[in-house]
């Protein structure tokens, strides 16, 4: 169970539920950095016991960071016009 639900890895765990928060547009541009950092720590600790590394890149980073990306997007064709 512990490849379906990283719960040995918080981070991971922690990256995996902002991540999936920071869909939402208000709270995407407060819970993307936090999906990304804790992404990272969660991949940190994923190499050693080998757990939650899914968690930890896709939703952590790619959600997360991608939501400040679409949000820079927004701004920058607002700001254009």
């Amino acid at each position: 169970m512990d490849h379906v639900i990283p719960a040995k890895n918080m981070p991971a765990l922690l990256g995996y539920y902002f991540g999936v928060f920071s869909l939402l547009p208000v709270l995407g541009l407060l819970l993307g950095p936090a999906a990304v950092i804790c992404g990272v720590l969660g991949l940190r600790k994923a190499r050693p016991i080998g757990v939650g590394r899914g968690h930890a890149i896709v939703l952590g980073g790619l959600f997360g960071g991608g939501q400040w990306l679409v949000g820079g997007l927004i701004a920058i064709v607002v700001m254009g016009r």
